[in-house]
């Protein structure tokens, strides 16, 4: 067999959705602790409508950090949360609810393995309450 390697890109593109903003569900949350010891939820944004319904948009972290509390209270807000004082609140309480989701496409090297990834990122503030209609989980 030959194979001709010359054409493959060196980046890995993990990009399922080309940029823009989506109206999206949060169809996966995992939970776990950052390196820095502090809880954080990853999310996986899945398109619910237009020509790329059904695919990952991206995936998207709240860090319960002193530093992270602020963009985790947008989101929850932005995700129908009164988050304006004391919330008792389950990843699972995140499932099935929507919201627009702006994603860009960012690349990173990986320092263990020097291998480039291209991914969608969520910015700051890439959040906005979803339109009317839909199931809100």
């Amino acid at each position: 067999m030959q194979i001709d390697f010359s054409e493959v890109p060196e980046v890995e593109d993990l990009c399922s959705v080309p940029a823009g903003e989506y109206t999206c569900t949060v169809s996966e949350v995992r939970e776990s602790i950052s390196p820095a010891g502090h809880a954080r939820w990853g999310l996986r944004w899945e398109v619910v409508e237009g020509e790329w319904s059904g695919r990952t948009a991206c995936w998207d972290s709240l860090h319960f950090s002193e530093r992270g509390l602020a963009r985790a209270r947008f989101v929850l807000r932005v995700l129908g949360f009164a988050a304006d004082g004391k919330l008792d609140l389950e990843g699972v309480s995140l499932l099935g609810k929507r919201a627009r989701v702006t994603v860009t496409p960012e690349e990173r090297e990986d320092p263990m393995t020097g291998v480039k990834r291209r991914q969608n990122r969520v910015p700051f503030t890439g959040y906005a309450p979803a339109p009317p209609g839909g199931r809100q989980g």
